[in-house]
C-alpha cells in the first residue's frame, strides 16, 4: 500500500497528538522529544506500505512510535553519553521537586520506568485493553496484563515516596 506526499501530511497532522505524547512519555527534553518525532516520522513513512488496515489508523501510529521509541531506547543504551549531574529530571531522590502538581510527578514517576513498562502505562492511560497492548507491543496478553498490574503497585509506591519526600 502506497500513499501520497499529502495524504502522508494529513495522516501526521491528525495524528500528531499521539506521537508527541509518546515522545513526552520516553524524553523529559525537548531536543530529545523533537528527534524521536523525526525518527517516528520516518519510520511511519518507511513503514506505511506494510500497514494492512487490520486496525485503526491510530492504533497503528502508536504501535510504530512505541516501537520505534523502544528500538532507539534498545540502541541508546549501546551508547556512552555523559550529562552533568545537576541536569536530570529523573534523579530518583528530586522527582518530588521537579514537579508542580500530581499529573506531573506522574509523568516524571512515568519517565523512570523501563521501556517495554512504559509503553504499557501510556497504552493503559490511553483507554486500550490489554489484549490491544499486547498486540501492539508484540507481546502475550498475560504478560501485559502482568505487566500493567507490577507498574500499578510501582507507581503507587513510587508516587506515595515522592510525596513524603517533599513533604
Amino acid at each position: 500500500m502506497s500513499i501520497s506526499k499529502q495524504d502522508f501530511i494529513q495522516l501526521v497532522n491528525s495524528n500528531q497528538g499521539i506521537i508527541k505524547s509518546v515522545c513526552k512519555a520516553y524524553y523529559s527534553d525537548c531536543e530529545d522529544q523533537k528527534d524521536a518525532f523525526q525518527d517516528i516520522i520516518l519510520q511511519l513513512w518507511n513503514s506505511y506500505k506494510s500497514f494492512r488496515g487490520e486496525s485503526k489508523i491510530s492504533t497503528w501510529v502508536y504501535k510504530v512510535s512505541l516501537n520505534t521509541l523502544l528500538n532507539k531506547a534498545r540502541s541508546d543504551k549501546r551508547k556512552v553519553f555523559t550529562e552533568p549531574i545537576n541536569t536530570s529530571l529523573t534523579n530518583k531522590t528530586n522527582i518530588a521537586y521537579i514537579a508542580d502538581d500530581d499529573l506531573e510527578l506522574l509523568k516524571a514517576i512515568i519517565q523512570t520506568l523501563k521501556e517495554v513498562d512504559k509503553a504499557v502505562v501510556i497504552l493503559y492511560l490511553e483507554g486500550y485493553k490489554n489484549k490491544e497492548i499486547a498486540t501492539m507491543l508484540s507481546i502475550t496478553t498475560t504478560n501485559a496484563s502482568t505487566r500493567l498490574n507490577r507498574v500499578k503497585a510501582e507507581l503507587k509506591l513510587k508516587f506515595k515516596r515522592a510525596h513524603h519526600e517533599f513533604k
